[in-house]
């Protein structure tokens, strides 16, 4: 065999992969039709990560005056050619540097579409390798939805929109799920008009109830109009510019529209072993190994039936598919992965929703409100609330749910916990710093066990 592993897609779950390998000691080639890093460096995490961070300025700008700072907010603009060219130099700068990993580690990496020939060959550009072990981290692609017009040129993915050099207007987001929430947060702060369009009755329908309802009341005060369970039945042209019919609601002018209704996995590198890898509603099946049903092919990332599509649990299935890949036995739990909304205020959730939670133990729910948290109130910021839920009998903490300034950070301390199996009654006595915000974590742990000192007494 030319090499050990072989691994196509260079994505996390792919480049991840690539690297393990070849610290495990393995020879290790990796097959990339587009650019290193994959959607999440490339077009979904981190440009979007940093159009959010341009909103956060107008937002704080706008709140200057709660300080005692005096700013003229109607000068604040955005110069969206700038802002692209400094998203483009964070990805080039990210992607430059996994390049440099991949080289460091002695990775060879072969640019062009590969798809299986058999479960030891990879045909890409009209040539063939050899590898031992394969493991397949295709990724995704941005999902479509069979309605009359959506062909329209002004109807774009996530993928086109951060590259978008003016700012509509009036934008429609087709999609209320977790970048169809982030982008409509950064181009209302840029200053366009926001509807969203969502079929489902609550905006990120995969995150806890509260925080839905959280996240809905912060943007229809800010001027987002929401339109729940609302079904778009075709897209019109107006003069160059898309029309959304929607049932119920009539008809939505925009100048442009964000189509944002999850993503797809990209299964094409199976090739001829398309009908001998076991699939599942367009996925790979894998095992805990990350194993598929083909002795010697490995999967992750976003093709993996039944996994999330998060950058973070990809960069884990990749790194236990290598090491099995590489004759190592180990698992992949993804149990307590934590899930994060970059909006105003963020968001992040960890283990079980209440609801879940609530149809199968025996539950008890602890809350801490960020207005009553020191460091919030002293930032200008009062939205949000820290939930936990654990189970009765022995405090076992089965989710955590977060709203406000930093829950995106403040979350891995939850996960960790979880992870190691820490009770709320050992999480309720860890001394945390004071003021930080991450207090109103170990506050609502002991919330849930009904000794917070720092809220009213329970009647």
């Amino acid at each position: 065999m030319d090499y050990d592993v072989a691994v196509i897609g260079g994505g996390p779950a792919g480049y991840v992969a690539a690297i393990k390998a070849a610290q495990l000691g393995g020879r290790a080639v990796l097959f990339e039709k587009d650019v290193i890093g994959g959607t999440c460096l490339n077009r979904g995490c981190i440009p979007t990560k940093t159009y959010v961070k341009a909103a956060e300025y107008l937002h704080h700008i706008e709140n200057a005056k709660t300080f005692g700072i005096s700013v003229d907010v109607g000068s604040a603009t955005v110069d969206m050619p700038r802002l692209v060219a400094f998203k483009d130099t964070v990805v080039k700068k990210l992607t430059g540097g996994v390049a440099s990993l991949l080289k460091s580690n002695g990775v060879d990496v072969v640019k062009g579409e590969a798809k299986l020939e058999d479960e030891n060959t990879i045909s890409s550009g009209g040539k063939k390798w050899t590898a031992k072990n394969v493991i397949l981290c295709g990724g995704s692609v941005a999902g479509r939805i069979p309605v009359s017009g959506i062909d329209h040129p002004k109807v774009l993915t996530s993928d086109e929109i951060l590259s978008a050099r003016e700012i509509p207007r009036r934008l429609a987001v087709i999609g209320g799920g977790v970048i169809g929430c982030e982008i409509a947060t950064a181009f209302k702060a840029f200053g366009s008009e926001v509807t969203v369009v969502e079929a489902l009755p609550k905006l990120v329908g995969t995150m806890d109830g509260e925080i839905s309802d959280s996240i809905l009341k912060t943007f229809r005060k800010n001027g987002i109009k929401v339109l729940l369970n609302a079904r778009l039945e075709s897209v019109s042209d107006k003069n160059g510019s898309p029309v959304l019919s929607v049932g119920g609601e009539g008809d939505i002018e925009s100048d442009a529209v964000l189509l944002s209704v999850g993503r797809s996995a990209d299964i094409t590198c199976l090739g001829s072993m398309s009908a001998k890898i076991a699939t599942e509603r367009g996925k790979v099946i894998a095992d805990d190994h990350m194993r598929t049903n083909v002795k010697g092919v490995f999967t992750a990332g976003d093709a993996v039936a039944g996994a999330p599509m998060l950058a973070h649990a990809a960069f884990k299935m990749g790194e236990i598919a290598a090491s099995n890949a590489m004759g190592r036995d180990e698992k992949t739990s993804l149990k307590n992965v934590p899930a994060c909304l970059y909006t105003i205020p963020e968001a992040s959730s960890v283990g079980l929703a209440e609801e879940e939670a609530r149809a199968r133990y025996d539950i008890s729910v602890g809350k801490f409100p960020m207005a009553a948290n020191g460091r919030t109130l002293a930032s200008g910021e009062r939205e949000g609330f820290v939930k936990v839920i654990i189970e009765k009998k022995y405090g076992e903490i089965l989710g955590v749910h977060m709203v406000g300034e930093s829950a995106a950070e403040m979350i891995s301390e939850a996960a960790a916990l979880m992870d190691m199996e820490i009770t709320a009654h050992e999480a309720a006595d860890i001394i945390h710093p004071h003021p930080t915000f991450s207090e109103a974590f170990m506050e609502a742990c002991a919330d849930a066990l009904g000794r917070c000192v720092h809220l009213p007494a329970k009647k």
